[in-house]
């Protein structure tokens, strides 16, 4: 009589948000550390997710540094990194006009995009502390003229010391309201971003997790890619709040620290 076949286990591959998850503006979560630690040494793969488009993988390296926590560029996937892998798959070595900072110009030059105001193929619009009425009236006379209209996240706010700052959903509305043009969102909870990650990390989506603080971006992405989802209440979402929404996480649980020790079997 023939011994039945065990399916091994999923060898588990993690996609994370950093705000909220790993780091609380330039505050260590703690447990954060110790977790990344077991990722890297049992040699699995992960990949960092943030839709804030202003930095490089290279500066937001520094930044989480400064908070104890070292990840390789490498392992930094940005909204800005989502949307060059977009625009270069649509249309490769194109134009576009940007309203954003160094995180999207230099995504978009590593393409072979050429930065121009004369006849885009695209308007780009990312994050940036210093929103200009000059780019902003040059980005809707383009769109007017024709340029397709591309965003890197939907988000209308980002987090600051001081409070709410806006952020690029909330221009976007500004641009949409003056030209009657919706822009593409690349960023989450676009589904497009968590699957270009698993492209850069040569994952699959039925042995990977998602790991969230937010249920209307991280989780629905999560869900939407095919992913396992795991909520972390160190951010935005409560326990109270997920039963808003017509979906649930794979799994609620404090933060990543109680995942030390079980990253194998994180279910």
């Amino acid at each position: 009589m023939s011994t039945p076949e065990v399916n091994p286990a999923p060898a588990w591959t993690y996609l994370m948000d950093m705000d909220g998850v790993l780091v609380h503006e330039d505050a260590l979560i703690p447990g954060a550390d110790a977790f990344l630690s077991e990722l890297r040494s049992n040699g699995t793969p992960f990949m960092v997710l943030t839709n804030n488009s202003i930095r490089t993988p290279r500066d937001l390296r520094a930044r989480l540094q400064r908070t104890g926590l070292d990840i390789p560029e490498e392992s930094i996937w940005t909204s800005a990194l989502a949307t060059a892998t977009f625009l270069a798959n649509q249309r490769p070595e194109g134009t576009a006009y940007v309203v954003g900072e160094s995180g999207l110009t230099t995504a978009l030059h590593d393409i072979g995009y050429v930065l121009t105001d004369s006849d885009p193929d695209y308007v780009v619009l990312g994050e940036t502390r210093t929103y200009s009425f000059e780019a902003i009236t040059t980005a809707i006379r383009l769109v007017e003229r024709g340029a397709r209209f591309i965003a890197t996240n939907p988000d209308p706010t980002g987090p600051s010391l001081e409070g709410s700052l806006p952020a690029t959903g909330a221009v976007a509305a500004l641009i949409t309201r003056a030209t009657g043009r919706e822009p593409y969102f690349v960023g989450k909870p676009n589904a497009l971003m968590m699957r270009s990650a698993l492209r850069a990390i040569g994952a699959h989506s039925a042995s990977t997790v998602m790991i969230g603080d937010r249920m209307d971006t991280d989780i629905v992405a999560g869900l939407e890619a095919g992913l396992q989802t795991l909520l972390v209440l160190t951010g935005i979402s409560t326990r109270a709040s997920v039963d808003l929404y017509p979906y649930r996480p794979t799994r609620i649980i404090e933060s990543v620290a109680d995942l030390v020790g079980r990253t194998t079997n994180p279910f």
